[in-house]
């Protein structure tokens, strides 16, 4: 069998690439390869340290700044490209004793060839592969290039720099993509074929339940046993539209939708007064230092009168007590969640789609592109938005229609007041994530993908 180096900015994190290394892991093992996780920070797991690797060290920041958005902090791109390839140094020999210590015949690069986090990495990984000749799977999954990021290559040195390792071609590497809009832009931009693989999730495993360790969730994070708990779980940035959501939880609000939840009462038989409340929890963290985003939607739901909980300092790949204070699972939240928000306007595939699915509730989505072109024909029961944004408000947050916010609040309260209408889409949606996106399909696409490697 083989000895496989996935590789990351991070690993062992509540981030979407993070998450699907830890499942390629699970599934590479399962087929009887060894496996060891590297990364420039190891969040809560376990793997080997090259700390130049993380893309928020400040360097790193800077680099990636002055090669992608504005050479402001370097007199020229000599200079620029100076301080990208002493880095990658760096990185590569390091790189090389990671190699030689655990005798590693396969590398997987996740987003260090496409997204340009950090330009040096993407240089060392590189000339690694062709200085040893290890062959490499570059998992690409999202590229510099996407509209939304506004990448440009700020000089002729930044450009020489993304032609050449964002990603590379060379024979030894393999390129996997995610979905089939970044399968055509990589065969376009750079004559590359790639192999298709979706995320996955393991919906073999027990079922997530409430336990000793999990049943204060609620009241840990300020949610009452009756209030109704719509969890957000993705990362805090604009890309995920978490506005739409505080839009949903709005309308919920109003008296022609909460009179109706008051009425029927809750799917598990819990009474729904009128002193209850209707809470949007944010699981996820804030990548930006200044929260400017997180900032806009607080101000958002403040004058909306929705309540909001930001919980991120509570919630970690997995469950810990530090410093005295109990961390919960990302599979935790979902436990006690009535309601999924899912309101991305781009994402490269959906981690938190299958989350909600394996988790067993009822899940809200904006039909983002990926959605609508690989996902949606496989059948799934949810509750939409619609696909197309209206504008902007005041505060520069995304809107859409009054009449899909309407419809997608209607349809949220049959989710939550009918049990057997909510058991029949959570049951129908398990099935098919299980059938199209397991990590038994995963291991069919890697043992192809791994028997074409050179």
């Amino acid at each position: 069998m083989t000895t496989i180096g996935l590789c990351h900015y991070k690993v062992g994190g509540t981030d979407g690439v993070s998450l699907e290394m830890d499942k390629w892991k699970t599934a590479l093992q399962r087929m009887g390869h060894t496996v060891y996780l590297c990364g420039g920070d190891l969040g809560t797991g376990d793997g080997y340290l090259i700390e130049e690797l993380y893309h928020h060290r400040e360097d790193a920041e800077r680099m990636a700044r002055n090669t992608f958005y504005e050479l402001s902090d370097y007199p020229n791109g000599a200079a620029l490209e100076r301080d990208i390839l002493s880095l990658a140094r760096v990185i590569e020999e390091k790189l090389i004793a990671f190699i030689e210590e655990k005798h590693i015949d396969l590398l997987i690069p996740n987003n260090i060839w496409s997204i340009g986090a950090n330009p040096a990495a993407a240089i060392a990984f590189a000339n690694v592969v062709r200085r040893l000749r290890v062959p490499a799977i570059g998992h690409n999954h999202d590229f510099h290039w996407e509209s939304f990021r506004g990448m440009h290559a700020t000089c002729p040195e930044a450009q020489r720099i993304i032609d050449e390792y964002l990603p590379p071609v060379d024979p030894s590497i393999s390129h996997v993509v995610i979905n089939s809009f970044a399968q055509g832009e990589l065969r376009e931009r750079r004559g590359v074929s790639s192999t298709i693989v979706p995320n996955v999730f393991d919906f073999s495993g027990p079922d997530w339940q409430s336990d000793d360790y999990n049943r204060d969730f609620r009241s840990e994070i300020g949610v009452g046993e009756n209030d109704i708990l719509v969890l957000q779980a993705t990362r805090i940035v604009s890309r995920k539209g978490i506005e739409l959501a505080i839009d949903l939880v709005e309308k919920l609000g109003q008296p022609e939708f909460r009179e109706q939840i008051v009425q029927k009462g809750v799917y598990d038989g819990r009474r729904f007064g009128k002193e209850d409340r209707i809470i949007l929890v944010l699981a996820g963290y804030s990548e930006d230092p200044k929260k400017e985003y997180l900032k806009r939607l607080q101000k958002k739901a403040t004058w909306a009168g929705v309540g909001l909980r930001v919980i991120s300092e509570r919630v970690k790949s997995r469950r810990e007590v530090d410093d005295g204070k109990k961390i919960y699972s990302l599979w935790d939240c979902y436990v006690f969640s009535d309601l999924v928000t899912y309101p991305s306007l781009y994402e490269g595939w959906g981690n938190q789609f299958l989350e909600a699915l394996r988790g067993r509730v009822p899940i809200v989505v904006f039909e983002y592109p990926v959605y609508r072109a690989d996902i949606k024909e496989k059948g799934f029961s949810v509750i939409s938005l619609g696909s197309e944004a209206e504008g902007k408000d005041e505060l520069g947050l995304v809107r859409v229609s009054d009449r899909f916010i309407d419809r997608a609040a209607q349809e949220s309260v049959r989710a939550l007041t009918d049990k057997a209408f909510r058991e029949g889409m959570v049951e129908k949606n398990f099935a098919l994530g299980k059938r199209f996106y397991s990590l038994e399909s995963l291991e069919r696409y890697v043992q192809e993908i791994i028997a074409r490697v050179p």
